[in-house]
């Protein structure tokens, strides 16, 4: 099964992808903003408590239409994670870490990794994309896709 998994994931970590953010878009590089800063801000106590709180909002509320199989730094699989586990390898992983979450039958992946102010969603069916945009936007996040760089 670890093997499949592995290959499903490295499949889908190739898809188009979105990101569930605290920002509407993404902070273009020439922007006079303070980006670094915020994000370093939110990324300190307890900003990133109530960060990581909204995502695991998503990831609980998206639990009760899609099976999800999580696992956590590359480790054991668990299928069916109890709400409270769920929240809490979630918060771990946005610490230190990674999460990988597939969603229903493998067709979609969202990942967290410590160190991030966002989700990355991979694969969306346009059901799934909306679904997750009305989560997102009910826990005060945003959901978007980066523009496509036709240089890479």
């Amino acid at each position: 099964m670890e093997q499949e998994y592995d290959r499903i994931v490295e499949q889908l970590l190739e898809a188009p992808y979105w990101v569930i953010d605290f920002l509407p878009m993404q902070v273009p590089q020439d922007s006079a903003g303070q980006f670094f800063a915020v994000e370093q801000y939110y990324l300190e106590e307890p900003q990133h408590e109530r960060l990581c709180r909204q995502f695991a909002d998503v990831l609980l509320k998206l639990n009760c239409y899609y099976d999800l199989l999580v696992s956590r730094d590359g480790g054991d699989e668990w299928l069916y994670p109890d709400p409270k586990m769920l929240e809490k390898w979630l918060m771990e992983s946005l610490q230190n870490g990674h999460l990988c979450v597939l969603i229903g039958d493998g067709d979609a992946l969202i990942t967290a990794s410590g160190g991030d102010t966002n989700l990355t969603l991979y694969n969306l069916s346009p059901a799934l994309l909306e679904l997750v945009r009305q989560l997102a936007t009910a826990a005060g996040l945003f959901l978007w896709q980066p523009p496509t760089d036709s240089n890479c």
